[in-house]
C-alpha cells in the first residue's frame, strides 16, 4: 500500500469564519487519523481572505495536540519568508513537545503576493538564497557542531524530517542535490510533473537523511456518492482558482450547479488545466483516476487536497478516498 495523506489549507468558507475553519481543520485531523492517513500537512499563504493557516506553526501544534498519531506538518513552509533560525526554532520547539510526529516541508515561493512579501520579509530576492537557507535550516535541525555558536534551542540534534516542495525543475534538483524526499505541487500546477519527477529520481544523491528518492504527488479528490455530486462538489474548487488568478481571492465558494454557466470560459479552462490532476465523482470512479494516477507516476506516496464548502461532504470525500487508497496495490 502507498502511504497517503491530507494537504489542508484551512479554507474560509463563504458564510463561515477563520475560527469555523481552525475547528474543522482539527476534526479533519483526528478523522484522517482514524482513518489511516499517515500525515496531515498544513500550508503557509498569507493575506488571502478564503486560508487559516497563515501561522503555519501554530496551527501545526494546534492539530499535534489534538491527535495522537498521525504525523504533522507543514506543506509547506515559505523558506524566503523567514530566518532560517526562526524555523528551526519553532519546528524544534513541535518536534520536542510532538516526538516523532513532525514534518517540515520547504517551498521557495513567498506563498502570497508581493507587497505581502515585502510586509513580511521586506526584501523580494530571498528565493536566491533558497539553497543556503535549507542547508542553514538542516545544521541548526542536525547535531550540535564543535565551535557552534548560534544554536536552536529547542531544535539542535532533532532532525526533523525535512522535505523540498516545488512545481517546476528547480525543487527537484534541489532535492535530489541534498539528498531529500521531494513533494511536486501537482494539485495546481502540473505543467512540469512529468519532467521533474524524471529529473529528481535520476539525479538523486543519496544523503544521511535518505537513501533512495522519496517522491510524493499531490492531487485533488473529490469524492461523493455519484459523478454529478463530485462533479457539483468540485466547482468551489475551480470558482476559487478563477477568483484567486483574476485578483478577486475571498472565502471558498458555494457549490454551483453547471459552473461553466458562471466562469468565463477562458479563465474556466485554464482552471481545468491547473487542477487536472484530480479523481472527482463516485467511488468506483476515483478508484480508476487514482489507479490512473499511480501506475503513471508510480509516486512513493500520496497527498490528497479537496476544497470542498461543506464540512460534512469533505469529511466523506476524505474518507471514500481512504477506503479505496487502503485497499489498492501498488503496481507491478
Amino acid at each position: 500500500m502507498i502511504p497517503f495523506s491530507v494537504l489542508d489549507l484551512a479554507p474560509i468558507a463563504q458564510g463561515s469564519n477563520a475560527s469555523d475553519a481552525l475547528r474543522n481543520s482539527l476534526d479533519l485531523a483526528q478523522h484522517a487519523e482514524r482513518w489511516g492517513y499517515h500525515r496531515f500537512w498544513l500550508a503557509e499563504h498569507h493575506n488571502m481572505p478564503g486560508i487559516a493557516s497563515a501561522a503555519t506553526a501554530v496551527l501545526i501544534g494546534h492539530v499535534a495536540a489534538g491527535t495522537t498519531r498521525i504525523r504533522v506538518g507543514a506543506g509547506g513552509i515559505m523558506l524566503p519568508n523567514h530566518a532560517p533560525l526562526v524555523i528551526a526554532e519553532q519546528f524544534g520547539t513541535l518536534a520536542t513537545l510532538h516526538p516523532g510526529r513532525i514534518d517540515l516541508g520547504l517551498g521557495r515561493a513567498p506563498g502570497t503576493d508581493m507587497a505581502t512579501a515585502r510586509a513580511l520579509r521586506r526584501h523580494l530576492d530571498a528565493g536566491d538564497d533558497f539553497p543556503r537557507d535549507v542547508m542553514e535550516l538542516m545544521a541548526y535541525l542536525g547535531p550540535e557542531q564543535p565551535g557552534q555558536i548560534v544554536k536552536a534551542n529547542p531544535g539542535t540534534g532533532t532532525e526533523v524530517p525535512i522535505w523540498i516542495l516545488g512545481s517546476s525543475l528547480y525543487g527537484a534538483q534541489l532535492a535530489a542535490h541534498l539528498g531529500l524526499p521531494y513533494a511536486f505541487a501537482s494539485h495546481f500546477a502540473p505543467a512540469a510533473l512529468d519532467q521533474a519527477a524524471a529529473v529528481y529520481r535520476q539525479t538523486f544523491r543519496p544523503s544521511a537523511r535518505l537513501q533512495q528518492p522519496r517522491f510524493m504527488l499531490a492531487l485533488n479528490v473529490f469524492a461523493a456518492a455519484s459523478d454529478a455530486e463530485g462533479h457539483y462538489l468540485r466547482s468551489s474548487m475551480l470558482q476559487a482558482f478563477v477568483n484567486l488568478r483574476t485578483g478577486r481571492a475571498g472565502p471558498l465558494p458555494r457549490p454551483v450547479e453547471d459552473v461553466e454557466r458562471h466562469l468565463d470560459p477562458v479563465a474556466l479552462a485554464s482552471a481545468e488545466q491547473a487542477l487536472a490532476i484530480t479523481a472527482v465523482g463516485a467511488p468506483d470512479t476515483v478508484r480508476r483516476g487514482l489507479q490512473d494516477l499511480i501506475a503513471r507516476y508510480r509516486p512513493d506516496e500520496l497527498i490528497l487536497t479537496g476544497q470542498i464548502h461543506d464540512h460534512a461532504a469533505r469529511l466523506r470525500s476524505f474518507e471514500i478516498a481512504a477506503d479505496i487508497l487502503g485497499a489498492l496495490e501498488y503496481p507491478a
